[in-house]
């Protein structure tokens, strides 16, 4: 996330990712034959936001499900699969994560991890493409931004559940002192499992472990993050404890390390600071196995029903 916030950001949000929750299908093309080629279409934005939520088709391809961003420079493929130093990560493109080339409308692209891809590249309109891949029969539709004018803010915010996904624990660094005792006082780490918005937490009572994968977690529950009407910076959370009531909070992101929790019912302001950065590359181990625990990696999740794709394969 960038350190300064993008002022322009509250502006843009009403025209940025208005077709996040689009239930369109879109099917026809812009200006495929105008006399721009592929590779001129992909470096005409700095950055191609890929909206999960029009996707269309039953099928995956995993570089493209973790991705929130791509980026074509050069015959490199970038990616921002993570939050942490979203926005400043690669000057804002992400990392390398493989290798593109372009001959007529179809873009191949060889990932790092998943290896070799094909796309059918259709231009929808004049910041829009649709990725098709054939050999799985699905469509991702990605928006073309400059980098400047990219709201890397409401991307943050509006997937906030990932970026507490991105550390192995939340260590507590931090208990203010004019706070009521309670029950949370006694939890120093939290883990926050992939999943999506609701999805499991892990908590323990374990105190000054210097390696996350040393601490004993006491109790599993479910996690949920909710939005604050007019506030787009500041979130709950709320940490299903099933033998007491649940601790609900208003949470905060002091920067890409830290994050600030306030529990209204006593009043007290905690702080807790990520240990183990968690570099998100692919959700499955080299085998295709799913990577089970803390070291299951993340994997966004369409909110959208998934539909039929209309597009028709026309390879050979």
């Amino acid at each position: 996330m960038k350190t300064i916030k993008l002022l322009l950001g509250f502006a843009l949000t009403a025209t940025l990712f208005t077709s996040c929750y689009t239930d369109e299908v879109i099917v026809n093309d812009y200006n495929n034959n105008q006399g721009i080629s592929l590779n001129q279409l992909l470096g005409s934005y700095e950055l191609w936001y890929v909206d999960l939520n029009q996707t269309l088709g039953n099928g995956e391809t995993p570089f493209l499900n973790i991705a929130f961003t791509l980026s074509f420079r050069n015959g490199v493929v970038y990616a921002n699969n993570n939050l942490v130093g979203f926005g400043n990560q690669g000057n804002g493109f992400g990392i390398d994560v493989g290798v593109y080339d372009t001959y007529d409308m179809i873009l191949d692209i060889n990932h790092d991890i998943d290896g070799y891809e094909s796309f059918d590249v259709y231009q929808i309109d004049n910041n829009t493409i649709e990725l098709y891949n054939p050999f799985n029969d699905t469509s991702y539709f990605l928006h073309g931004y400059q980098r400047n004018t990219f709201d890397y803010d409401y991307v943050f915010y509006d997937n906030i559940h990932y970026f507490l996904q991105e550390y192995e624990a939340w260590e507590k660094t931090y208990t203010s002192q004019f706070g009521a005792i309670n029950e949370f006082d006694n939890e120093n780490y939290l883990q926050f499992l992939a999943g999506g918005n609701d999805s499991e937490f892990r908590s323990s009572q374990d105190s000054n472990i210097g390696n996350p994968n040393n601490i004993y977690w006491d109790y599993t529950g479910i996690y949920g993050v909710g939005d604050v009407s007019g506030n787009m910076y500041l979130k709950t959370l709320t940490l299903d404890y099933d033998f007491f009531n649940n601790e609900y909070f208003e949470l905060s992101v002091i920067n890409d390390q830290r994050i600030e929790l306030f529990h209204p019912s006593s009043q007290t302001v905690y702080e807790f600071t990520g240990r183990g950065y968690i570099q998100f590359l692919r959700e499955t181990d080299t085998s295709g196995k799913r990577i089970d625990g803390s070291k299951q990696l993340k994997k966004r999740k369409q909110k959208t029903a998934k539909k039929d794709n209309p597009r028709e394969n026309t390879r050979s």
